[in-house]
Parts: C-alpha cells; sequence; structure tokens
C-alpha cells in the first residue's frame, strides 16, 4: 500500500438526482459534454491525472496543488461562460473542492483522508464555487488571480479534527483578497462595547424625550445537520427543525424566519454573519441530529449572528420515544435564553405534544418531507402517509391540517392524476374542518379555507378565513400569503401587496407558488420591476416547471420587452407540450372578481404570443358549426376520433340529457356536455367545476376517419359521430 502527499481536486453536480427525474437521458448527455469539452482539457492543461467519474463526481490528482486550484478555477469560470448561451433549466452546475493532503494510492485509485477532505469540501462550496482546506490555501495564497473568505474551522463529517475552511473568490475585483471571518479579540470587543454604550449614551442625551422601544428579537433556525449513519434520517432530521420553527412562531414576541429561506442554507457552510445579514436576523439557532436505533441525540446551540457569541447550547440524549419532549425543552430554553417571558396559553402550547403516537408522528414527518419537494409522485406518496398517521391517531390536528395543505396544493394546481378535481376539494375541507375542530388555535387549517372560499367565489368569507389565519399565525408566511391571493382575487391591490410584503419579512425566500402571486399582485399594481423579480424567482425556484415560465412573458410584455416575452411563451410551450392557451387561463383564473384584472392578464399574454387554444390550434370562422347545427352532430351520439398531439384513439359518449363521459389515453372525464351559443360546453369535477367550452368545426382537411373538430381549454378532439 502506497501513500504519498496530493493535491486532490473532487467536482459533483448540484441537484443531478432532481435534474435527472426531469430529463435523465439529456441530463447524462449534458454531464459527458462537460467531462470531455471542459474538464478533461483543462485537466490536461495543469498536468493533472483523472482518477474516476464517480455517477456525477469527478476525483482528480495533481502533483501542484496550485495548478489544481488553477485549474478548478478555470473549469468554473468558463462553465458560466457555458452556461449564460443555455436555458435555464439546461444549466449544469458543479461543486468543486480541493485539498492537499495524505493519499492511500491502490492501483489506478485513491482515497484516504485527503480524498475525504476534498470531498467534504465540495459538498460545502455553493454552486458554481470552490472550497480549499487550510492546507491548500498556504501554499496557493497569491498564486492565482482569485480571492478567499475564510470560513473558520468547520467540523466535517467523519473527520476526526476540524478542517481549515476557505471559499474562492472567483470575482476579478476580489484578486488577491483575503476576507478574514474570525471573531473579534477580546479587547477589541470591549473597546467596541465601550464606544457603542458611548454612541447610545449620546443619543440618549440628544433624544429625550423621545421614549426608546425596545427592537423585537428576531432567529432564524438554519436546518439542523444529519449527523446520522442513514441518509434516509433526513425527514426525522428536518422534522426537528419545522417542529422548532413552528414552535417559536407562536411566541408573540419573537420574529421567527420561514421554512423556505432557512433550509436555502441546508447543508452549506454557516456563516453566522451572512446568515444574519441576508435574512434581517439577530440570532441563529443551529445544531444537529443523531438516530442510532431507538436513540437519539440532538446538539443546539444559539448565537448572536453578529458577534458569533454562544448564547446557549445543549445536548439532549434521550430515547427515540422522547422526541417531542426534547423539542418541547428545546423551544422552552431559546426562549428562556432570548429572554423571552411566556404568556400561560403559549407554554401550554409549546408543552404540549402533538400526538403521543411515535409511529404516527413518524409518518407524518414523512408526509411533510413528501409534500415540500412538490412533485406529483411525492404528492401522491405524502397523502397516503397523512392517511396513516391519522389512522393511528384521529386526534392528531397537526397532521389533518398538514394533509388539507398538501391536498388543497393538488386541487389548485389541478394535478387530476394525483387526485380527481371533485375528490381534492372535498378531502382539502374535510382535512382543514377536522383540524379546526381538534385545534380552533391553527392558523394554516383557515389559510386553505380561505384559498378554496375565494376560489368558490365566496369573497367575504375568504378574507375573514384569510385575516383570521394571520390573527392566529402573525409570524407565518404561509398565512400572509393566503391573505394576499384572497385580497388579490377580491380586486383588493393595495392590501393583498401589504400582505405579501409582510410574508417577506417573515420568509424571505418565498416558495415558488407564492412568488408567483407575489408576481400577480406586484403586476396588477403595474409595478413591473417587481413582477419580473417575483416571477423570475418562481421559475428558478421550480426549475422545469412550465406552469412558472408563462407567467413572466405577460409582464416582460407590459415592460416593453417583446422580444424576452415571445421568447418565454415559446420556452413555456415546450415545457408543457403545447397545452399551455389562453383558454385554459381564462378558466383557470375565472375567480377574479374584477374582470378587467383578468382582462389586463390575457391582454398581455396574447401580445406576448400565447395561443387562444392549446396545441396551437388554429379553426377558419368559416368552417365553424352554430349552437343549432353542435347540438344536432353530438347530443345523443357515440363521437368516436382521436386527439393532438399524439393522435391517440378517443370516445365521448354524449346521452340526449346531455350526460357524458369523454375518454383517452390521458383523461377520463364524466359530467354534463351543453350547447351555450355556439359553443359546446362540458362540466365536470375538473377545471373546479367549471363549463369549458370551445367551438366546433367542419373543416376541409381533417384526419382519416374524422369529420369534425372540437377544441377547449384541455384538449383539440377529432371526431366522427357514430350512429
Amino acid at each position: 500500500m502506497e501513500r504519498r502527499l496530493a493535491a486532490v481536486l473532487i467536482a459533483d453536480v448540484v441537484g443531478y438526482s432532481r435534474m435527472s427525474e426531469i430529463d435523465e437521458e439529456g441530463t447524462r448527455i449534458r454531464f459527458h459534454s462537460d467531462l470531455h469539452e471542459l474538464f478533461e482539457p483543462k485537466i490536461a492543461t495543469h498536468h493533472g491525472r483523472l482518477i474516476k467519474t464517480m455517477g456525477d463526481g469527478i476525483l482528480v490528482e495533481f502533483h501542484s496543488v496550485v495548478d489544481a486550484l488553477r485549474c478548478a478555477v478555470k473549469i468554473q469560470q468558463q462553465k458560466a461562460e457555458r452556461n449564460a448561451a443555455l436555458r435555464p433549466e439546461q444549466r449544469m452546475l458543479f461543486r468543486i473542492g480541493v485539498n492537499l493532503g495524505d493519499v492511500i494510492v491502490e492501483g489506478e485509485d485513491n482515497h484516504g483522508d485527503g480524498v475525504n477532505i476534498a470531498a467534504r469540501l465540495e459538498s460545502l462550496a455553493p454552486p458554481g464555487g470552490i472550497c480549499i482546506s487550510g492546507t491548500a490555501f498556504d501554499h496557493t495564497v497569491h498564486k492565482a488571480e482569485v480571492g478567499f473568505s475564510a470560513l473558520g474551522e468547520q467540523q466535517l463529517k467523519n473527520i476526526a479534527d476540524p478542517v481549515r475552511v476557505y471559499r474562492v473568490l472567483l470575482d476579478p475585483s476580489e484578486a488577491g483578497k483575503v476576507v478574514a471571518s474570525r471573531r473579534p479579540r477580546r479587547r477589541s470587543i470591549i473597546l467596541a462595547t465601550l464606544a457603542a454604550l458611548l454612541i447610545a449614551t449620546t443619543a440618549i442625551v440628544f433624544t429625550w424625550p423621545w421614549s426608546f422601544v425596545p427592537q423585537r428579537p428576531s432567529v432564524a433556525v438554519i436546518p439542523f445537520a444529519n449527523l446520522s449513519s442513514d441518509a434516509g434520517q433526513d425527514y426525522f432530521t428536518d422534522g426537528i427543525t419545522d417542529s422548532l420553527i413552528a414552535d417559536l412562531t407562536m411566541l408573540s414576541d419573537l420574529d421567527v424566519i420561514g421554512h423556505n429561506s432557512v433550509f436555502a442554507y441546508k447543508g452549506k457552510p454557516l456563516v453566522l454573519a451572512d446568515i444574519g445579514r441576508d435574512l434581517g436576523v439577530r440570532f441563529v439557532v443551529e445544531g444537529s441530529v443523531q438516530r442510532i436505533g431507538d436513540q437519539i441525540r440532538v446538539n443546539a446551540q444559539l448565537s448572536d449572528a453578529a458577534t458569533g457569541d454562544h448564547l446557549w447550547a445543549n445536548r439532549f440524549n434521550r430515547a427515540a420515544a422522547d422526541v417531542m419532549a426534547v423539542q418541547d425543552e428545546l423551544s422552552r430554553q431559546i426562549a428562556e435564553a432570548l429572554g423571552l417571558k411566556l404568556t400561560q396559553s403559549e407554554t401550554e402550547r409549546i408543552t404540549r405534544p402533538p400526538t403521543a403516537n411515535l409511529e404516527a408522528y413518524d409518518y407524518y414527518l414523512r408526509a411533510e418531507q413528501a409534500t415540500r419537494t412538490g412533485r406529483r409522485s411525492r404528492l401522491l406518496e405524502a397523502l397516503a402517509l397523512f392517511d396513516k398517521a391519522e389512522a393511528l391517531d384521529p386526534g392528531f390536528a397537526e397532521a389533518f391540517a398538514a394533509d388539507a395543505h398538501a391536498t388543497a396544493y393538488v386541487w389548485r394546481s389541478a394535478y387530476d392524476d394525483v387526485l380527481q378535481s371533485a375528490l381534492a376539494r372535498k378531502r382539502a375541507y374535510e382535512k382543514a374542518s377536522r383540524a379546526l375542530a381538534l385545534d380552533p388555535a391553527l392558523s394554516s387549517p383557515y389559510a386553505v379555507l380561505a384559498v378554496m372560499q375565494v376560489v368558490d367565489r365566496r369573497y367575504e368569507q375568504a378574507v375573514a378565513s384569510a385575516q383570521q389565519a394571520v390573527s392566529l399565525g402573525s409570524a407565518d408566511a404561509e398565512a400572509h400569503m393566503a391573505l394576499a391571493y384572497v385580497q388579490l382575487f377580491s380586486g383588493n391591490h393595495a392590501e393583498a401587496g401589504a400582505a405579501v410584503e409582510a410574508a417577506i419579512r417573515h420568509d424571505p425566500n418565498l416558495s415558488a407558488i407564492n412568488r408567483y402571486t407575489a408576481g400577480l399582485v406586484f403586476y396588477l399594481q403595474r409595478d413591473y420591476t417587481k413582477a419580473i423579480e417575483n416571477f423570475e424567482r418562481a421559475r428558478d425556484g421550480s426549475p422545469g416547471n412550465g406552469d412558472f415560465v408563462t407567467p413572466l412573458a405577460m409582464a416582460y410584455a407590459r415592460a416593453g420587452r417583446l422580444d424576452a416575452a415571445r421568447a418565454t411563451v415559446a420556452e413555456g410551450l415546450r415545457f408543457l407540450a403545447g397545452r399551455d392557451s389562453l383558454a385554459a387561463w381564462r378558466i383557470s383564473n375565472a375567480h377574479f372578481r374584477n374582470e378587467q384584472d383578468l382582462a389586463f392578464i390575457l391582454d398581455a399574454l396574447r401580445e406576448a404570443g400565447l395561443p387562444e387554444w392549446p396545441f396551437g390550434f388554429r379553426g377558419n370562422e368559416q368552417d365553424r358549426l352554430h349552437g343549432d347545427e353542435i347540438a344536432s352532430a353530438v347530443m345523443g351520439k357515440l363521437l368516436r376520433g382521436k386527439t393532438e398531439p399524439s393522435g391517440s384513439p378517443a370516445l365521448m359518449q354524449i346521452e340526449r340529457d346531455g350526460k357524458a363521459a369523454f375518454r383517452s389515453a390521458t383523461q377520463m372525464i364524466t359530467g354534463t356536455v351543453f350547447v351555450n351559443g355556439d359553443m359546446l360546453c362540458e362540466q365536470s369535477e375538473n377545471a373546479f367545476g367549471r363549463a369549458d367550452c370551445g367551438p366546433v368545426y367542419r373543416p376541409e382537411n381533417l384526419p382519416a376517419e374524422t369529420s369534425y373538430a372540437y377544441v377547449n381549454s384541455t384538449k383539440v378532439f377529432y371526431f366522427s359521430p357514430v350512429k
């Protein structure tokens, strides 16, 4: 067995699994393109040796750590240039770690701590960035056209001793800089404190008799690290983080940052000052969870983000069955460390366990993790897991509330392949009502009810429900966004904007669907700069989701960027395989109280090139049937034909009384068919129960064995009546 000192470079693709789920073959092709066209030439130029690829990872050895760093820098710079020419969903980002250390050589392979540390450094690097060890820094500082930011000593997973870590600053303006993030010395702290006291005293003298209003404490709970050997325990660790956020959010004298913003830091190096600045908080909670068999170990600490001082820390070694007691103690001890005086009701809510059934709690945590992905397949899994939790504990209010939230998302997104619209609507109402019957102080069920009520055009009820959600969850960004959505569709634009701003204060990194809502709010307020910013963040927050691409086109169009608007519509249609249309927007947003609001959206999308009907269908008016002709052709008939764009067979059976069923390879719809003016309308449990109407044509050029063409917001159906 040979040992030697070597410079090791490890690179890994950011979000490779998610990209593969969307486009497995294309993702693999792009990875190999980067490997052969970018990595291999740069490695050769800098005298490195490609040892192996590991799925989506790359391991390289260099004799010189300066060469290793220069190679990493060139790769990231050239990769950024390549990405600039690609659509967002095609961009592949790498993280790179570089270490100088002892490696074990076995044949053509390298391993040992030198390699392991490089791998841990890679995971600390930001997307498109580089992290290096202290040993690498000592040999490369001032020898590459880059700067460095010291992240201090980091305890890396499975590495016994802490490792000095530096982030490479790739911006040319920062070349040669070494930005230290060490905590100030005690003498500096004392001097700074005395100076602050002097300034404060002077301020009091000059502002008297104006009263001093103390600032409310604010805190961010960074996702706890999973130190278990099983990565599958992430759901359990995330659950402890979320429960702590939820408990602290209940405290009236504390501002708490929401889930979406803090989870953006998961798995990243923690620089407290950056977190405090980015999230606007004074305090940060961080920690770790280790689950071994039926035992858990939880470490947590509360720090001042500005100074880095630890204000409180504790370790809990308990049986896994005591996890909820641990969460209770965590919340209470942190509140005490912050100097908060809890009311009796706040104390009772924190100390009350959500369930006494650990198995039900485990199903609930798994369901919550699946829900957060937003993926259709995981949403179906989540609903099944919620069912199991609720069956084990019918009094588990939080499970019913989370179930209602997930189901309402399915219903609002029209994910009929997860749960058909009517069933989703019924389930969401029932679960929200059950949650409130068990615990009337929960805010999220009111938020769910508010969104559903406004879609049902029950505007006053919806506003009242949303306001109740905010009243019960004043620090809950989801409650504020429910109020924004309700006020938006009720026509109260100023109130909607105020609700969005409140939500962003509590969760600066809103989810994609909430950013979409915020974009609509600012669009209807004619603030196109903010509308574009929020629509872009919605798109970037849900890569590959065409539903969050097309909305950007309306803001581009109003801002005079017509070329960008048309390109965006084309991109959205590619993602949605041509299914998007003005007809689809019209029916899915029919709950705008003010018709001019919807018209203002549709006019911009029309200008941006969004077609009237799905799959780009266009009919000739001279071929269009009138109402009596439509009735004669379809009522009481079996219609046999095919659908666009696949040309797959389809059938529609329409009885004389209008009862109907449509079946194709992708749809099964039962409901009622009727003629309204010169339109054929389908009313079913889909499309929020709204009538989906469209014209019928008898053009000359039709697919074989068909006589008519019928189009609405979801289909193009070529058919012939069967006598």
